[in-house]
């Protein structure tokens, strides 16, 4: 499934995998969330309620341009960078265009829609 993130005036496009996580996302679209820094890393935020890690493996090794759910605190995490192998850590899906990344750094807000 693709999906869009639009921050500021800026959208950018992601794809998300064959997961059962990527489909529990995928219900709860749209969302408008407020972001944080993680670690210099990752922007995260809360959502609504936890994600199914149902076939999930036990941990994941983050890249770039990665969107993922972090069960433990059971938020969503958009990476601008790389990171570590995190346990817990389910990647959902990714941006289509990696130089997306650059906007994520910065970002406060964003809404995340489905791709018509």
């Amino acid at each position: 499934m693709r999906i869009r993130l639009t921050i500021g005036g800026h959208s950018l496009a992601a794809a998300l995998n064959d997961s059962a996580t990527a489909r529990d996302f995928a219900a709860l679209l749209p969302l408008t969330l407020d972001l944080d820094d993680f670690q210099h890393t990752e922007r995260i935020a809360d959502l609504p309620r936890a994600l199914s890690t149902d076939g999930a493996p036990a941990s994941s090794d983050p890249k770039a341009g990665d969107l993922a759910f972090y069960a433990p605190w059971g938020n969503l995490a958009l990476f601008y960078r790389d990171g570590h192998p995190s346990p817990g850590l389910v990647v959902f899906g990714r941006l289509t265009d990696r130089d997306d990344t650059t906007r994520l750094a910065d970002a406060g807000r964003v809404r995340i829609q489905r791709d018509s």
